[in-house]
């Protein structure tokens, strides 16, 4: 008897385990770019795919190419009952904002943008303190004191990487000369490699050896202009040193793979909160990437010369301007 009491028992929690999984449906829309961008909406669509092999908990997606349809897709997610909707980019703001108002009980996040909601987790980085450290790599890898920075759409959120590559270059080298060009003022500027191209070369051509690229799929062209012309380029988001071995310097690492596992982990395990969650070098949410693909281009001294600025900025002794903070790039 004690026996059949067990089996049910175990028979009744299987039941609730698999009804419980089959209720979670966590959801994510990605931006202009897609899924497979190799940069920002690749990482997070590696989160998301982690937390779906280790939970076997499938995710719905869906991958905005229009401005007019972000909007449309979260609203859709949370009609369909996926809960959380996790919202990529700083341009979905607007949306998850007015979403989040009409389904008060779904919860929802957002990447790169800050949505003052009771519902709403809103995860920033400090993209600024990792791109210090890449732009003393940058120095210190160049041999004709000029580098490079290619940026997608001219937003805040871009010139902060900007400065803080320039004012990381600037404490490795105060002579090095920084060049910046952004791709353009709309979200086409985050998906033309061909333009990003071009604008590589132009720098090149005015001696920059070393070249920063934040600006989404339009940074493989500047990595493949890099490539073609014998120089140095530095990836964003992703860990992106494999795509041209010898040619990638390294990459700003910013951990949204880690955000988007997060976010839908904490949903599952009734963890989930609302608020600002912004992650640095002290929370691990930004860095610099060291492999296998570039370990030949950075020396023990280079390696040094980082490991030492992190930890003060952590500290506190290196104060790495953020440029959202006035829309400046003064330090």
């Amino acid at each position: 008897m004690t026996n059949l009491k067990f089996a049910v028992a175990v028979a009744v929690l299987a039941i609730t385990t698999t009804s419980n999984a089959t209720d979670f449906k966590p959801a994510v829309v990605f931006d202009m770019g897609g899924k497979f961008d190799k940069s920002f909406n690749q990482g997070v669509y590696r989160g998301a795919e982690k937390f779906k092999e280790e939970s076997g908990i499938k995710y719905r997606s869906f991958e905005v190419t229009n401005e007019t349809q972000r909007e449309q897709a979260i609203r859709k997610m949370a009609q369909r009952g996926s809960d959380p909707v996790l919202g990529i980019g700083f341009a979905q703001g607007p949306a998850v904002e007015k979403v989040s108002n009409e389904f008060p009980k779904t919860r929802f996040a957002i990447i790169d943008m800050v949505v003052d909601k009771p519902n709403v987790q809103s995860i920033v980085f400090k993209e600024q303190e990792g791109s210090f450290l890449v732009g003393m790599l940058a120095a210190m890898a160049s041999k004709s004191a000029k580098v490079g920075f290619v940026g997608g759409m001219d937003i805040p959120l871009i010139r902060r990487f900007a400065c803080g590559y320039e004012q990381g270059a600037k404490y490795s080298n105060p002579k090095i000369e920084v060049l910046q060009n952004m791709t353009g003022s709309t979200p086409s500027a985050w998906n033309d490699p061909s333009r990003g191209g071009e604008l590589t070369k132009s720098q090149f051509d005015r001696g920059v050896d070393v070249v920063f690229a934040a600006a989404g799929g339009t940074g493989v062209g500047v990595y493949q202009a890099a490539k073609d012309a014998g120089k140095l380029a530095i990836g964003v988001d992703s860990n992106q040193n494999h795509l041209h071995p010898g040619t990638m310097l390294t990459s700003m690492v910013k951990r949204v793979d880690i955000a988007a596992y997060n976010v839908f982990k904490s949903a599952k395990e009734g963890t989930f909160k609302a608020g600002i969650k912004s992650l640095g070098l002290a929370e691990d949410g930004v860095g610099w990437a060291l492999d296998e693909n570039n370990k030949d281009l950075i020396t023990d001294e280079m390696k040094k010369a980082v490991d030492q600025a992190k930890a003060d900025i952590i500290a506190g002794k290196i104060k790495v301007h953020d440029y959202m903070s006035d829309n400046s790039c003064k330090y």
